[in-house]
């Protein structure tokens, strides 16, 4: 049974890179990021409201008057770290993008154990924390320097030319393009310097997360209520947001038309989220939160490694090269490191 729980932990880190790629399809056809990020966390809330009801968890909603208010906060994260994935993973690729939340969530969890924050239990510094520290920052950087030009996924309907397209497996990329752009070199925008900074600033939310979460589980006690109030949180906020940039002309108005011909796997993204909060709540206190957290980030760069290699789930192939590779292997050994010494 241990060995079950250890696996679904892998699993669920596994979802976290699924999901910021298929949010990217739901983008395509929403026509804008925050558009897509308010469905997906909709859809996220309605799924953890369906549970709480079905385990008989929703009667913890009444205790919420008497919660401290910051506890209520911590769905504030979600919208930044799922908008970020649908910005970054096509200009960095998913093992680039990953690696980058990664290293954010590394160094957060790391600020938030040495001094103590958010009633977390303070952790002294020990040579092996440091260790992994210096291997994830060195990892990131070796997937960031070794980025090759992306190679474009092929049109799934004939070519301009006439000629037909050839989609190979689902979902999976096989054609170059010539003049694809370099995921990071390249990117407009923010520029890479920018781009990098939203993917660490992004995963560094997350433990901050998880730490008001876990204050809000104590007081209400169900995980799964939780869940849904950190969601129902995240919701309200990108909505806002959404209002907010339409009322400015900052983006695209939200169009729904382009849903019908969207994969059916571009509605798994809130889905996902919702297996995700879930398992972390249920798993913490069955196999502890450091073998967790390794766990669930091992997870979630070996899918992004497959996906990007691949050009699965219709991202550009990027292959994984010996750099990429090397900077993989630090990225989980610096990660374990950290969560496990």
């Amino acid at each position: 049974m241990h060995a079950l729980f250890l696996a679904s932990a892998l699993l669920v880190g596994c979802l976290l890179a699924v999901q910021a790629s298929v949010n990217l399809q739901l983008n395509k056809a929403v026509g804008t990021p925050y558009g897509a990020s308010t469905l997906q966390l909709s859809v996220a809330t309605a799924l953890l409201a369906l549970l709480a009801v079905a385990v008989g968890a929703i009667g913890a909603v009444r205790l919420v008057p008497g919660v401290p208010f910051w506890h209520l906060l911590g769905g504030l994260a979600s919208p930044l770290y799922i908008t970020s994935g649908i910005l970054l993973f096509p200009r960095l690729g998913a093992l680039a993008a990953a690696g980058l939340f990664v290293t954010g969530q590394m160094f957060a969890s790391l600020g938030l154990d040495l001094f103590g924050l958010l009633g977390i239990a303070r952790r002294p510094l020990s040579a092996g924390v440091a260790l992994g520290a210096l291997a994830v920052l060195a990892g990131i950087t070796v997937v960031i320097r070794g980025q090759r030009p992306a190679q474009t996924p092929p049109s799934p309907g004939p070519a301009p030319g006439g000629a037909p397209g050839a989609p190979g497996r689902a979902g999976t990329a096989t054609v170059t393009a010539p003049a694809a752009t370099a995921a990071v070199r390249r990117t407009g925008g923010l520029g890479q310097g920018g781009w990098i900074l939203l993917g660490i600033v992004a995963g560094a939310v997350l433990p901050v997360q998880g730490a008001v979460n876990a204050a809000l589980r104590k007081d209400i006690h169900q995980p799964v209520t939780t869940a849904m109030i950190s969601f129902m949180v995240a919701t309200i906020t990108i909505a806002v947001v959404l209002a907010v940039l339409l009322a400015t002309g900052r983006t695209p108005r939200p169009q729904f038309a382009p849903l019908r011909t969207m994969p059916w796997w571009g509605w798994l993204g809130g889905a996902c989220a919702a297996a995700y909060v879930t398992a972390t709540f249920t798993l913490i206190p069955t196999i502890g939160a450091a073998t967790t957290v390794a766990l669930t980030v091992t997870g979630q760069q070996a899918a992004s490694a497959v996906i990007d290699n691949h050009g699965l789930l219709r991202l550009p192939r990027r292959p994984l090269t010996a750099p990429r590779l090397t900077g993989l292997a630090l990225l989980i050994a610096g990660s374990v490191l950290v969560q496990l010494t």
